[in-house]
């Protein structure tokens, strides 16, 4: 039996799991290995009730799953996942009112969401980033690092600094919980990288965003005034960004009342469908969910309800059996208590196809 070959790998590919192990025990002589591939998807899922209050206990029969209005067969993975958390924060002029607020976060960070065997990173940027903390357990430091934020330009390249803090998670463990929280305004300024790129990567990587939108009204009235020349076209008379063409799709962004499509539009017809809501966006597609911010009351209220988010996920996998349908494949949980919510990430990219 020395000479019996055994191959196991595991491989994340667009959020979706490659498991791949021997099809049959392999006699001693034989030279070339049989695999069987394994396609797993992995979906959090929070289940709130009426009053908004986390309900654990449930398990994988309370809930049914569709990939693409098709109804799989799903597991719970019961296993406990410590937490790696990368804090971006913007800290650009618009915000500089907010920062210390900001500011006082360390100990409620370390205390409700990262747990015994959590550890934190810290990003702060406008149209530059600097890495504030790289990965700590130790909770001293983590407010030392928030202590070092400052106000800089005007400009918040907000997908540019998440994929930087996603880059950073892609060094971490694959057993560990992946997660992002932007403290930001929930508009783009600046950044080279698109949407559907941040996207993509949170995907890839299984990183879960929880955004808290600083409230961009009061960001403006609390902004040191910036006297810029007013833009003379109005408008309803300026071009959609690098070519692309109106459609009742890119109209419905602006609100992102209808996902599905805004999802397919970012992955299947054009690379820079502009978003004005990032922010949104990453919340809804990740699984994670946004908050507002416009006071110190807001933002710890924030931080707590993601801590408790993130400590009474369940973990839903399944393997597809819509694989030969390439592209954007919706998701959709239901759990079966009429009087319980549900927040889940609405699909992933499958760029496949039939094998």
């Amino acid at each position: 039996m020395s000479n019996m070959k055994k191959l196991f790998s595991i491989v994340c590919v667009a959020g979706v799991l490659l498991a791949q192990e021997p099809q049959k025990p392999l006699t001693p002589g034989d030279q070339d290995i049989i695999k069987v591939e394994t396609h797993v998807v992995l979906v959090p899922v929070t289940v709130t009730d009426h009053g908004g209050n986390f309900v654990n206990g449930l398990t994988p029969y309370d809930f049914e799953l569709f990939d693409n209005g098709k109804p799989q067969k799903i597991t719970e993975d019961i296993a406990s996942h410590p937490i790696s958390l990368v804090m971006v924060i913007q800290a650009n002029s618009v915000v500089e009112k907010f920062i210390p607020q900001i500011q006082k976060l360390g100990s409620m960070i370390e205390s409700q969401l990262l747990g015994d065997s959590g550890e934190v990173a810290v990003i702060a940027f406008d149209h530059r980033f600097q890495t504030l903390l790289p990965f700590t357990s130790e909770p001293d430091k983590l407010g030392a690092a928030l202590k070092k934020l400052k106000a800089g330009s005007s400009t918040a390249a907000v997908n540019d600094a998440v994929v930087r803090g996603i880059n950073m998670l892609k060094t971490r463990d694959k057993g560990r919980r992946r997660v992002v929280m932007v403290i930001a305004e929930n508009q783009n300024r600046g950044s080279e990288i698109n949407t559907r790129e941040v996207l993509s990567e949170a995907d890839f990587n299984n990183v879960t965003i929880y955004p808290i939108d600083i409230s961009k009204v009061i960001a403006q009235l609390t902004a040191t005034p910036m006297y810029n020349r007013p833009n003379p076209i109005p408008p309803e008379a300026r071009p959609i960004t690098n070519g692309n063409i109106q459609t009742p799709t890119t109209d419905s962004q602006t609100d992102m009342g209808n996902w599905v499509p805004a999802f397919v539009d970012m992955f299947d017809l054009a690379k820079n469908v502009f978003i004005p809501n990032p922010l949104t966006v990453y919340a809804k597609y990740t699984g994670g969910q946004r908050y507002n911010f416009a006071s110190q009351k807001d933002l710890e209220s924030a931080v707590s309800k993601i801590g408790q988010s993130l400590h009474s996920v369940y973990m839903l996998s399944y393997s597809p059996t819509t694989l030969e349908e390439g592209g954007f494949h919706k998701i959709v949980v239901r759990v079966k208590h009429s009087d319980l919510k549900i927040t889940t990430r609405d699909g992933y990219y499958w760029a496949g196809g039939p094998k």
